[in-house]
């Protein structure tokens, strides 16, 4: 008869705690220093684990999305944005509180990742492994957004003859890690003004008729 494999829950609760130290370590370094300047020995250190460890939890490229995604909604996977815990209860709100509360997820959210995303793309132009991650999250926050606008319609928030795509393609810009860098990183302003314009922005280009 074959042995069914050992599963203690003490373990498994272990190895997740390393993997979170893990991922938040890389994602740490992947910010500060980019993708080719990180090292798996680099990682081990930063989250106090074994090179093997790390290695077990990678590879790195895995290990830069997994930070990026965890940075991003606070948890691992490619699954919709609107299933994550934050993005599902703010659109159980009202229109007129679920706007404000979208903004704010989105601004803080841009916060976190700013650094992970630019040694994400910048890491994308040289190596196809991360060219091919860099291309599916594209295409799946482009349908996060979609979905976004889609809500607006059967919110009653847009109405009239609405070209879904291109209200689609204004909110990926606004957005997008790269707006809040420039303005954020490069230009000096605070999350405060980001925020503010952020709303206006939206609410000028994406929900008016």
């Amino acid at each position: 008869m074959a042995s069914r494999p050992y599963s203690s829950p003490l373990r498994d609760e272990a190895t997740a705690r390393t993997r979170e130290r893990i991922v938040a370590a890389a994602g740490h370094l992947f910010a500060a220093q980019g993708y080719v300047s990180t090292t798996m020995a680099a990682i081990a250190r930063e989250a106090g684990v074994s090179v093997q460890s790390v290695h077990l939890a990678g590879p790195k490229s895995a290990l830069l999305m997994a930070s990026f995604e965890v940075a991003l909604a606070g948890d691992e996977g490619t699954h919709p944005l609107h299933e994550r815990p934050a993005i599902a209860q703010i659109m159980t709100l009202p229109p007129d509180e679920a706007l404000p509360a979208y903004v704010s997820f989105l601004a803080e959210a841009n916060a976190r990742t700013a650094g992970i995303s630019r040694a994400l793309y910048v890491a994308a132009e040289t190596d196809e492994t991360i060219a091919a991650l860099v291309a599916d999250l594209d295409e799946r926050r482009h349908r996060d957004i979609r979905a976004g606008i889609l809500w607006c319609i059967d919110r009653g928030v847009l109405q009239g003859d609405i070209d879904v795509d291109q209200r689609t393609d204004v909110l990926t810009h606004l957005v997008s890690p790269e707006t809040y860098r420039f303005f954020v990183r490069e230009r000096g302003w605070s999350d405060d003004l980001y925020r503010e314009w952020l709303l206006g922005a939206i609410e000028r280009l994406v929900l008016q008729p």
